[in-house]
């Protein structure tokens, strides 16, 4: 009698545990449960992967989703939307919403507004602030938390972390690693003067928020961790400098780099784009986009995350430095680097390493991050040789918008599996959205 499955996915070259493998994936109960030659093998659900590269699901582990408070600019049903059409199976929302997630009703609230809405999997940051700081040990460890966030610059409200002594607080409580936002917010504000010139444009933007403000946040960052033995996770890393520092202190700190750092450059992206460039720590030269660059080769970087940050086209056309920071994300993750990949600047394996992999290594998910037995049933199913134009129409973000409009990329997201369940292909979404919270290893009780 032939094996029967709920889906099989046949014939594509899957990157397994021992990388690309001509093999199928047999799917049962939102896991996986057999790779190999499923020839007589039937199943509810066939996905003819042939001529694609099955990836493990793509995690983008740093986006701002808007909701509550927000939704004008996104909202969690249209953000979720835009990742699972990217490819994207997993994301970890941002606490800087309207109110801004510190405590546990607040988490819950996200969590209700999730349900039934999201496309794909999620978990939200808690935010860290002097309000809460008491209570995060707790907290960090609820249901649907990632974890904590800290801005050490460029926030608003409580989230902001300015001083040491709060920053300290915050780290000698709890056990999770934090992610933390380093921009120095005394240097930034003492540099704001620099705007003061006739008609200031985004070129100033870098230099207000210079490569010391980031790197002298980085360095306080890491003796606070070190002095209480904390895991850190430094986002979007923009200087040389820094990953230079950082090499050496991979023991407590782990990397993420942006697509948007590693794909502009200052002053083209200022001069084409203006304020839609402009975001939180900012594009910088070439030089340190090559930076990153040797520090993603080197292994220094970890995870990549879109740091997804819409505002409307009302609100980034004003002038600088009136305009919002930040720019949409999720959706161009993966076409991004698939077109890096086409050209040689990095490799399958650290694609699959820095959106899936790092992220499962990192955060401690669970049944993510990998083909293979007994994991959740993700998959982001892609054409690497596939020649497509990003355009604003594609994109599902309220925004409207994407910085990265016009461009031409080798390699699209053909396809996306969640648990088992096929939830975009050939750019048509499959619904309804079936997007649940995930788990964290270290907060498992009595699951199967």
């Amino acid at each position: 009698m032939a094996t029967s499955y709920d889906l099989i996915i046949r014939g594509g070259d899957v990157y397994t545990t021992d990388g690309p493998r001509r093999v199928d994936i047999g799917v049962r109960g939102g896991r996986t449960v057999a790779i190999g030659d499923l020839a007589t093998a039937s199943a509810g659900a066939v996905v003819d992967a042939a001529g694609l590269m099955v990836l493990p699901g793509v995690i983008d582990t740093q986006v701002h989703f808007r909701e509550p408070g927000l939704e004008h600019k996104e909202d969690l049903e249209s953000g979720t939307r835009g990742a699972v059409l990217g490819g994207v199976t997993a994301v970890f929302e941002m606490p800087n919403t309207k109110p801004s997630t510190l405590n546990a009703d607040d988490l819950a609230e996200k969590l209700r507004r999730g349900k039934g809405r999201a496309w794909c999997d999620y978990a939200f940051y808690m935010g860290g602030s002097a309000e809460n700081v008491d209570h995060l040990a707790e907290l960090e460890r609820l249901p649907g938390c990632c974890g904590v966030k800290v801005f050490m610059g460029a926030s608003t409200g409580t989230l902001l972390v300015p001083d040491d002594a709060t920053l300290d607080r915050i780290l000698a409580r709890g056990n999770r690693r934090v992610a933390v936002h380093c921009e120095d917010e005394d240097r930034m504000n003492e540099r704001k003067a620099l705007a003061n010139v006739p008609n200031p444009t985004p070129h100033l933007h870098p230099v207000i928020r210079d490569e010391e403000s980031a790197l002298r946040a980085t360095r306080r960052l890491i003796r606070l961790a070190r002095k209480h033995g904390r895991r850190v996770h430094v986002l979007h890393v923009t200087t040389e400098e820094e990953m230079a520092f950082l090499a050496d202190h991979k023991d407590v700190a782990s990397v993420e780099a942006t697509p948007q750092h590693l794909t502009l450059a200052a002053p083209d992206c200022y001069d084409r784009l203006g304020t839609f460039a402009q975001m939180n720590p900012p594009i910088r030269d070439v030089r340190h986009r090559e930076g990153l660059w040797r520090a993603v080769r080197d292994g220094i970087v970890d995870v990549i995350g879109s740091d997804h940050a819409p505002h409307t086209r009302e609100e980034k056309s004003k002038p600088y430095p009136e305009a919002p920071s930040g720019m949409p994300g999720v959706q161009t993750l993966l076409p991004l680097l698939l077109d890096h990949m086409a050209a040689g600047r990095l490799s399958l394996a650290r694609l699959v390493d820095l959106t899936s992999g790092g992220a499962q290594r990192i955060f401690g998910l669970a049944r993510k991050g990998r083909v293979a037995v007994g994991y959740d049933a993700d998959f982001t199913l892609v054409d690497l040789k596939a020649r497509r134009e990003i355009t604003d129409s594609w994109m599902a973000t309220k925004s409207g918008w994407t910085p990265y409009a016009g461009m031409t990329v080798t390699g699209w997201p053909k396809a996306t599996v969640i648990r088992g369940r096929v939830v975009m292909r050939d750019d048509e979404l499959v619904g309804p959205p079936m997007g649940e919270p995930l788990r964290f290893m270290d907060t498992l009780t009595g699951e199967g």
